[in-house]
C-alpha cells in the first residue's frame, strides 16, 4: 500500500452501527459528550448575560 492510497475504515467500528445499550458504549459516550457541551455552553451564556459567576448563583462567597 502506497502513501497515496486512502485508508478504508473498519466496518465493525462504523459510527452508523452505534445502537443504544447498557454500559460503556460508543453511543452512550457520544451522547454524554453532547450533553456536556450543551451544559457548558448554557453555563457560559448564563454568566455572560447575568455578569455573575456560577458560584454566586449557588450562593457561595
Amino acid at each position: 500500500m502506497s502513501k497515496s492510497d486512502p485508508v478504508q475504515p473498519d466496518a465493525s467500528q462504523s459510527p452508523l452501527t452505534d445502537e443504544p445499550g447498557f454500559g460503556w458504549t460508543t453511543y452512550a459516550e457520544r451522547i454524554n459528550g453532547r450533553f456536556a457541551m450543551v451544559g457548558f455552553l448554557a453555563l457560559l451564556l448564563l454568566e455572560f448575560f447575568t455578569r455573575q459567576d456560577f458560584f454566586t448563583w449557588l450562593g457561595l462567597p
